[in-house]
């Protein structure tokens, strides 16, 4: 399992880009074998890696997730072959639908058909980044178009998909998947099985599967859940993470984090590449006790692991 980590912030709280640099050379300097950028309400994901991608020369550069539905596929396209070409071919092109509630309320459009939208949305996205042209006429999209950039490889796409059916449509067009917020028995039981029998069926590659887990080292288990759940409420109330959370048994997000002293995070996160996660996105907690300590000792676990993995490079994952 490839160990990564987020740069930045989950929560969509502002970080300077010279601050986003720093963190990424950091990261590879520290030996993780990817960054990744969140894309909430704050930076853009794929300017970020295409910065960060300048100055660095191993770290895979990850966005989790870039939503479709404020960008036109021939638009996502070609950003993310400009990232490509500045970052020297080590974008992972994370990417998902967002979530009805921002998609209706916030942007005004309609979030009908996800998968079916996803599904055309893949059909003109793919043939662009693979081959720079696609002819495509669909229900909600209609392109024939070029596209060339230089210095520009393809880059793998992963699906942020949680239910069955997108699940399923990331391992039968994509490289593979990104998840938040979901247990490792939902992971065993439903993720990792589904997406992995997707893939066989059509022939595909093994794909990869980059869970994002937030995690810190703490002697004080319970107060920390408990002051994670106050800060996520919102995410427990999203159909599809509540959808996740119920297959799991939990209550909400705040019992799927991973806490404990050095041993046990550590082996929770061994775990994880046990089930079959081949990458894992790290989101240290903020917000506990004695902070400029914890995360010290929670990255320096990460650190550890990241160091016990084979490096793979991206042509070779």
């Amino acid at each position: 399992m490839r160990i990564g980590i987020l740069i930045g912030t989950a929560d969509g709280q502002a970080v300077s880009m010279p601050d986003l640099v720093v963190q990424a050379r950091q990261a590879e300097a520290d030996g993780f074998a990817a960054g990744w950028f969140a894309n909430i309400f704050g930076m853009d994901a794929l300017t970020a890696a295409a910065v960060c991608g300048q100055t660095t020369s191993r770290l895979e550069l990850g966005t989790a997730v870039v939503p479709t539905y404020p960008r036109h596929p021939y638009a996502m396209a070609q950003q993310a072959l400009s990232t490509q070409a500045a970052a020297g071919g080590r974008l992972l092109l994370g990417i998902g639908p967002s979530h009805q509630p921002v998609v209706e309320a916030m942007w005004g459009l309609s979030f009908a058909r996800p998968v079916g939208v996803m599904r055309e949305y893949l059909e003109v996205l793919l043939p662009l980044l693979e081959r720079g042209q696609v002819a495509f006429q669909g229900e909600t999209y209609r392109v024939a178009a070029d596209l060339k950039v230089p210095g520009a490889t393809p880059c793998p796409v992963l699906l942020g998909g949680l239910g069955p059916r997108m699940l399923a449509l990331a391992g039968t067009m994509c490289a593979g998947t990104v998840t938040a917020w979901v247990g490792p028995r939902t992971l065993a039981e439903h993720v990792v099985p589904s997406i992995r029998e997707a893939a066989a069926a059509a022939r595909r590659p093994a794909p990869r599967i980059a869970a994002m887990v937030s995690l810190g080292i703490t002697a004080d288990v319970a107060g920390t859940r408990e002051r994670v759940a106050r800060g996520s409420r919102m995410y427990a109330a999203l159909p599809s993470y509540r959808a996740m959370l119920d297959r799991e048994g939990v209550a909400g997000p705040a019992d799927v984090v991973v806490l404990g002293d050095e041993d046990a995070v550590a082996a929770q996160i061994r775990h994880l590449g046990e089930i079959g996660v081949t990458d894992l996105i790290a989101v240290p907690v903020p917000g506990l006790p004695d902070r400029s300590e914890t995360l010290a000792r929670t990255r320096a676990v990460l650190v550890q692991l990241a160091h016990e993995e084979p490096r793979t490079s991206p042509a070779e994952g």
